[in-house]
């Protein structure tokens, strides 16, 4: 099993068995707006990384995205969505341009 799968087996069972002291059960107890705060706080501090010189920046990027990943897992977990689900999506979107996949999707 890849870190990845056995990471949203974790969280899987966090959902289904909350633990008391555990910070992924924290995080669905505060639901959809809890979750996506910490995406968002993350999601800037990779940005903030990303521009970050030499290797201290670079190893400051992988931390930085470790944690994001970790967020947008708890996310899926909370809406239970699969990581089988998200691979599906980004196969069907592969070889296909983005700009194209993009403007063949339905507006809303």
């Amino acid at each position: 099993m890849n870190v990845l799968a056995a990471l949203m087996a974790v969280i899987e069972d966090r959902r289904a068995n909350p633990p008391e002291k555990s910070y992924t059960t924290k995080l669905f107890k505060g639901g959809v707006p809890k979750i996506g705060e910490k995406i968002m706080e993350e999601a800037a501090e990779v940005v903030e990384a990303a521009g970050e010189e030499g290797e201290e920046g670079r190893q400051h990027l992988i931390y930085e995205a470790g944690d994001l990943i970790y967020h947008l897992m708890v996310m899926l977990g909370h809406r239970e969505i699969t990581l089988a689900e998200v691979e599906s999506e980004l196969g069907r979107r592969f070889g296909v341009s983005g700009i194209d996949e993009k403007a063949a999707r339905d507006p809303k």
